[in-house]
Order: structure tokens, then C-alpha cells, then sequence
């Protein structure tokens, strides 16, 4: 690998930059940056780029000029090697003397050494043989073995694609389980694994694309339900040519600086991904709430079919206005909305035993994404509603999102609630703590355990402990040992505490394990109060504690009973 070459990434599938095969290249442009201008010159006519005025070394004028010039030598290497047409993707990135470009493949050893040359040439900008270095590396392209072919999948059943920053795991397994419902036998991949018929075939994180490929190496599926996470799409590419449905449940700050994505724009970018490649007579379920997701309406073929807890929404009506379909929240009640056609009433939320009573924002918004993928695929309405009415919130359904338990108290007293959810970033922390306080008997406490992963951002690690200890009435902090990811302990510890601070809270204290924290929120509390768990890393685990502490799942009616509790709270 030469010096300028900074990384060579085989993109399998649909990525970011082409909805097929493609090579990612690193490069570092720095010998461009610095060259002079003569010799930029002399670079642009080797490579026929026209009308080129590079301008002054490292300015702002010669960067604009690099990218240009980057793109334009990936062509004319093509052109040279034999390929006379080649789409190129140049993205400038934080770093001025690193840029990203991505072409497209069909054989990979090619294009592998196409990578390779682009690289070389870029260490000869400062030489004398400027000129020699892009006939050479025309002439290794242009002998390279061809290689193998991209390994893409095309499906030959429906394919449901979910993908967002939160909800994406809760809406997968809720539009499984409808399926299920329905009697197909569906196979799902997800943070947790590979799925059949309800049964774990494989365990580990299969958000990315080989989790696609797995599902459907099972001939007996009928359906496949894929959670698609940012990190493969960006890593590997989507190992699917196409989904029938896609969902985009919403885009929040999370995993910003890792793999050139730093905003919420760039990210929004990335999932966007999903629905591009949604196939024309399929649906695009959109979060009509979320204007980065509505947004993406503009770079889709499938139809749209939106979702809103607001039935005024302007998403909702301008897509109804352009012959789409829309699902939101009527007097009470999940309706999905034709155009010129009166709502057609689902079931109320009250019945639906994942939102709550309707308390709990994100699983509506989550039933309402769910609801719209599994009308879309063509499952009957009547068990779109029982598959709604059966997905609970428990270790059996949904593990480890917004499980619920009652740990028992003593004789005539209320016992102790315990949530367990991911919570891994601050949407997904603040909706914990919305479902903690719609539980909260009157007079009872809000007790968190606070972790994090240590692949965030400072600011984000920092951003929780403040949420924590601002919504909390007691916190403290469980470490996720298997996730440190390149940090330590008490780097982590810091930075939680420093978040803390802002709001007054100090001397937070600190447990070696999610069990050790659970353990220690639960000695402290007191009839009515409810402990949170932020749980990733021993989920299994922390039921068992429970359940060896007489704790139990608690039902729907449970459920119904604790949140009729709390709203009579002065």
C-alpha cells in the first residue's frame, strides 16, 4: 500500500456513494496541496483536466482544485487501462490533506489495483516522472487479473429494510412478529442475530450486510425483515440489490466522528441509503416528524408512506396531496390515510401494549412505522392489528428494549419497578427516562443506572451524564467492560461525572457491571420508586438477577395498572 494511499475499501453492494458495487479510496492529498503551481499544472494536463487554475499551495482555492484533479486521475487512469466510461465520487473530508473518492466495479482484482495506481500516482506529484507515473499505472491496471464479481444479492422474496438511529431493533421485531402472526415463516437479522421462525440460528451483530445474506441463505424463508445499521453501510455496503419496503424510523446525533461521518446531515446521508434502493413498486415508510428523513422523499423511486403522531402534519398532508399514504394518530386511535378516502381506524393505542397507553413517544412512533411496513408488504389489516395488540414489552418480544419488571415489596406495599433498555445515545436516553416517569407511582423515585460505550464523542458521553443526573432523583454508574473500545474506565467515569456537574450532581458513584449497578439502585429503593437500567452488555444477566430476586415481567395489565397509577400523581 503506498503513502498516499490511506485506506482501499471493497464496498460489496449499495453504499453510500452508488446504489451498486464500489471502491472506496482514502487518500491522502497532501503532495498535491503543497506542489507548486507549475507543477499542478503540469499534473492537470498529464491527466486532461481542463481549464484548471490551481492556485497557491495550501489554500482554499488548491483543495477545490485537489478534488477535481483526484477525480479527473481516476478517469484518466480508467481510460488509459481500457474502461472508457467510469462514474467517480470525490468527497472532500474534516481533514484538508485527506479526501474520499468511490467508483464503481464489476471485478474486483481490477479494481482493487485501480485503487492502487490512483495511490502511486499521487506519490509521484512531487517527482520529476510525473507524467511516466499515470502510463505506468494504467499499464498495471490495464494487465490486472480481472477477479471475482461483486456478491450482491437480489432478492427472490419480499424484503422489509429498517434502518434509523433508534427504533430500528423495536420496529424490525414488531413487523417480524405480524409476519408471524400472519403464518409466514420470516427470518430477521439484528443487533442480536439471525432469526427463523422465531428461533436465534446465529448469534452476534448482524445489523450490517452480511446479516441480509444469512437470513436469505435459508431457502425455507418467506419473508425477510433486515435491521440495517450505518457502520455496514458504510464498512461493507448493503448486501441486498434491492428491499420491497423500506423504513426509516428517524436520524439523532450518533457515532458522529467515526468513518468520515461527523453531522447529523452526513448520517442522514448514510441512511438514506435504505429507501434509494427500494424498488419502484414498493413503499418508502418515512418518519414525516423527522425533516432529515422527510427529506429523503426527494432521492427515492418507491412511493411514499409516511408516518406522524400529528395528523396535521405538513409531511402527512403533501404526501396524501401526491398520491401517497400516511399512518398517525387519530382521536386516540393508529389510522392509516388514503387519498380522498376517509381513516380507516386500526386499533386504539390503548390496545397496543408496546406504547403504553399511548405515554410512550417512541414506540408510537415505532407501531405507527411498523403498522405502515406491514400494510405495505400486503399483510391482511385485521392481523396487522392482532400482531399490534400481541408484541409486548418484554424479554420474550423485544429483549432488552423497554423491558418492564416488579420486584416484589414487603406485605401491603407497592414493589419496585425495574426498566431495562439500550439507551445508547440521548434520544434514546430521554425516551427512558419518559417511560420511567409515566410509571412512577405518586411520591416514588426515579433511580438510574448510567453506562455508555465508548465509541462516542466526549460531548455525547458528557451529554448523558447531564440527562442522567438532571432527570433522575438518585444515579450511578454501571460499566459495560465489553465496550470500552479503545477507552478506559476512568476516562469514561470522568466524563459521565463531568456531564453530571453541570447540573449540580456530584460524587456519582461507580459499579464494575451492569448487574453490580442493578443490584445497588434496587437495595436503595423504596415502595413506588422505578429503577432504569441503561443495559447492553449483560442483558441476560440482569434477568437472571431479577428473577432470582422474585421479580417478574410485567403483563399488559400490569403495565396499564402502573401508568393509571402514575397519571393520578398530583
Amino acid at each position: 500500500m503506498t503513502s498516499s494511499l490511506l485506506e482501499l475499501r471493497v464496498l460489496e453492494g449499495p453504499n453510500l456513494y452508488f446504489p451498486r458495487a464500489a471502491i472506496k479510496l482514502t487518500l491522502d492529498i497532501g503532495g498535491l496541496s503543497i506542489a507548486s503551481e507549475e507543477t499542478a499544472t503540469r499534473f492537470a494536463a498529464r491527466i486532461g483536466l481542463r481549464n484548471a487554475r490551481p492556485s497557491a499551495p495550501e489554500t482554499g482555492f488548491r483543495q477545490r482544485f485537489a478534488l477535481r484533479a483526484v477525480a479527473r486521475l481516476v478517469r484518466a487512469v480508467a481510460q488509459e487501462s481500457g474502461t472508457l466510461r467510469l462514474a467517480v465520487r470525490v468527497r472532500s473530508t474534516s481533514n484538508p490533506h485527506e479526501v474520499v473518492v468511490a467508483f464503481p466495479w464489476r471485478h474486483r482484482t481490477k479494481a482493487e489495483e485501480m485503487g492502487r495506481a490512483v495511490g502511486s500516482v499521487l506519490d509521484a506529484v512531487l517527482s520529476a516522472d510525473l507524467e511516466a507515473a499515470v502510463s505506468a499505472a494504467a499499464e498495471r491496471v490495464r494487465t490486472a487479473e480481472a477477479g471475482p464479481e461483486p456478491t450482491t444479492i437480489t432478492p427472490t422474496i419480499p424484503v422489509v429494510a429498517v434502518t434509523g438511529t433508534n427504533g430500528k431493533t423495536t420496529t424490525s421485531r414488531m413487523v417480524a412478529h405480524i409476519a408471524r402472526t400472519q403464518g409466514l415463516l420470516v427470518g430477521w437479522s439484528n443487533t442480536d442475530g439471525i432469526y427463523v421462525d422465531g428461533e436465534m440460528v446465529e448469534a452476534g451483530d448482524y445489523s450490517g450486510p452480511s446479516g441480509a445474506g444469512r437470513v436469505l441463505a435459508h431457502p425455507e424463508v418467506q419473508l425477510a425483515v433486515t435491521e440495517t445499521a450505518r457502520g455496514g453501510i458504510l464498512l461493507k455496503g448493503i448486501g441486498l440489490a434491492r428491499n420491497d419496503v423500506s423504513v426509516v424510523t428517524n436520524v439523532t446525533a450518533d457515532h458522529l466522528g467515526l468513518q468520515g461521518i461527523d453531522t447529523v446531515d452526513q448520517l442522514a446521508e448514510v441512511k438514506a441509503v435504505v429507501p434509494r434502493i427500494t424498488r419502484r413498486s414498493g413503499w418508502a415508510v418515512l418518519n414525516a416528524d423527522d425533516p432529515r428523513v422527510y427529506a429523503m422523499r426527494t432521492v427515492i423511486r418507491a412511493r411514499p408512506w409516511v408516518f406522524s403522531r400529528d395528523v396535521d402534519s405538513p409531511g402527512v398532508r403533501d404526501t396524501l396531496s401526491d398520491g401517497g399514504r400516511a399512518t398517525t394518530v387519530i382521536d386516540g386511535w393508529v389510522c392509516v390515510l388514503r387519498p380522498n378516502a376517509d381513516p380507516d381506524p386500526l386499533v386504539e393505542l390503548v390496545e397496543v401494549p408496546m406504547t403504553l397507553a399511548g405515554l410512550s413517544r417512541f414506540n408510537v412512533e415505532n407501531t405507527l412505522a411498523a403498522a405502515s411496513a406491514a400494510l405495505a408488504i400486503k399483510i391482511p389489516r385485521d392481523t396487522v392489528v392482532e400482531g399490534l395488540r400481541t408484541f409486548r414489552p418484554d424479554a420474550e418480544h423485544n429483549p432488552g428494549r423497554m423491558n418492564f419488571f416488579t420486584l416484589p415489596g414487603g406485605p401491603d406495599t407497592l414493589g419496585t419497578s425495574v426498566v431495562m433498555d439500550l439507551a445508547h445515545n440521548e434520544a434514546g436516553l430521554e425516551a427512558l427516562m419518559e417511560i420511567m416517569n409515566g410509571v412512577r407511582a405518586p411520591g416514588g423515585r426515579l433511580l438510574l443506572g448510567l453506562g455508555v460505550v465508548g465509541d462516542r464523542t466526549d460531548e455525547l458521553i458528557e451529554k448523558l451524564g447531564e440527562i442522567a443526573a438532571r432527570d433522575s432523583d438518585v444515579v450511578a454508574i454501571g460499566h459495560k467492560d465489553k465496550y470500552l473500545r479503545g477507552r478506559t474506565l476512568e476516562e469514561l467515569e470522568t466524563l459521565m461525572r463531568t456531564g453530571a456537574e453541570r447540573v449540580g450532581v456530584t460524587g456519582v458513584p461507580a459499579y464494575p457491571t451492569e448487574v453490580a449497578v442493578l443490584a445497588a439502585l434496587v437495595g436503595q429503593a423504596l415502595p413506588g420508586d422505578v429503577v432504569g437500567l441503561m443495559c447492553h452488555a449483560e442483558r441476560q444477566e440482569c434477568y437472571d438477577w431479577i428473577a432470582e430476586h422474585g421479580g417478574t415481567p410485567d403483563t399488559n395489565e400490569t403495565l396499564a395498572a402502573k401508568v393509571r397509577t402514575a397519571a393520578e400523581t398530583p
